[in-house]
């Protein structure tokens, strides 16, 4: 009988060491892959991003949304193409996409001076890859100038389209162009893309300051992949009938990306408009869109977010900010760090 009771008692014993054993090989495991993916960062866990019906997807084809902040036009706002500018709005604002928005026909922009233009973005998309962001590398126009922007995306495809990071803005706000002229446009740009680098997101604008996406919705561009459209607002200005043209869009399967937004007129002046904005946020979260927000800047109007050219380049306290500023800041940390 005592014997019986022991070897029950031993098998009872060699049981729980087992079940003990394996509990903690599986909680290593778990918490070894939790440190793997907090040590690859963001860029280095989601890896290269594609759209699946309306959304846009991580390498794993889960859906992901991007939430950062726009740097104003380079050639007026060079000072914050740097990379500590670009470190900072990562580790203190919890941005994760920053977007390089390179003017194109004022004087100084691309067409008149491109080598500072491309000194620009490739100090911002350098330090977005080492930071672990996406970043958005914005043809900034509001003019079809095709030429031009072919011979400027080969150049950045061709330098950067093995990097995961890329997301291409092909026109930054189409003004009176018809859909039509924009469509043919971008159909030659994707093309051109394509030819390099075979599958980084491509942002495609739509007619009057990307706000007519009904009717991009019905009649979309053909036979392409990883095609997103641009829709901009402004949340004084653009209220609820913007959204429904947008869910329009959605319904009839078009995926949307939020490239440029703000809180107040669309002009980038007057009062912040505290309930839109949050009605747009509630409306993002919902459709799980991807936004970015206008822009780190100095100039004087509600939309800049750093108070002037004597603020530090990084290491903003909320006193260097602007009141968008600092929502914007809020709004990053809170939303990206959910």
């Amino acid at each position: 009988m005592n014997n019986k009771i022991l070897n029950i008692n031993s098998n009872l014993l060699i049981i729980l060491l087992l079940l003990f054993f394996t509990s903690y090989v599986n909680c290593s495991e778990s918490n070894s892959q939790t440190e793997e993916e907090q040590l690859k960062g963001f860029v280095g866990q989601h890896g290269f991003l594609s759209v699946k019906g309306v959304s846009l997807v991580d390498q794993q084809g889960d859906a992901l949304m991007l939430r950062g902040v726009s740097l104003g036009w380079h050639n007026w706002w060079s000072e914050f193409y740097n990379k500590e500018t670009v470190a900072w709005l990562k580790t203190d604002w919890n941005a994760n996409l920053i977007r390089a928005a390179i003017g194109v026909d004022p004087d100084g922009a691309y067409i008149d001076n491109p080598q500072k233009a491309m000194q620009c973005l490739y100090t911002v998309v350098d330090a977005a890859i080492e930071n672990d962001m996406y970043v958005i590398i914005d043809w900034h126009s509001h003019t079809i100038k095709k030429e031009e922007a072919i011979a400027f995306f080969i150049q950045v495809a061709t330098k950067y389209k093995d990097y995961p990071n890329i997301i291409y803005e092909i026109f930054n706000e189409p003004e009176e162009q018809s859909w039509a002229d924009v469509k043919a446009y971008s159909e030659e740009l994707i093309k051109t893309i394509r030819q390099i680098d075979k599958k980084n997101i491509i942002l495609v604008g739509c007619p009057h300051w990307d706000q007519d996406i009904h009717l991009v919705a019905d009649d979309p561009i053909q036979g392409y992949e990883n095609i997103m459209y641009t829709v901009h607002f402004y949340a004084a200005t653009h209220k609820q009938y913007l959204r429904d043209r947008t869910d329009y869009a959605l319904k009839k399967g078009i995926p949307v990306f939020i490239s440029e937004c703000a809180s107040m007129e669309a002009t980038g002046n007057g009062p912040i408009d505290h309930t839109s904005w949050q009605e747009w946020l509630d409306w993002m979260e919902a459709n799980k869109i991807s936004w970015v927000t206008w822009s780190v800047s100095s100039k004087d109007e509600t939309c800049s977010m750093v108070k002037d050219a004597s603020s530090p380049l990084t290491g903003w306290t909320d006193n260097d900010l602007k009141p968008w500023g600092r929502i914007v800041k809020r709004t990053l940390k809170e939303y990206n760090g959910r």
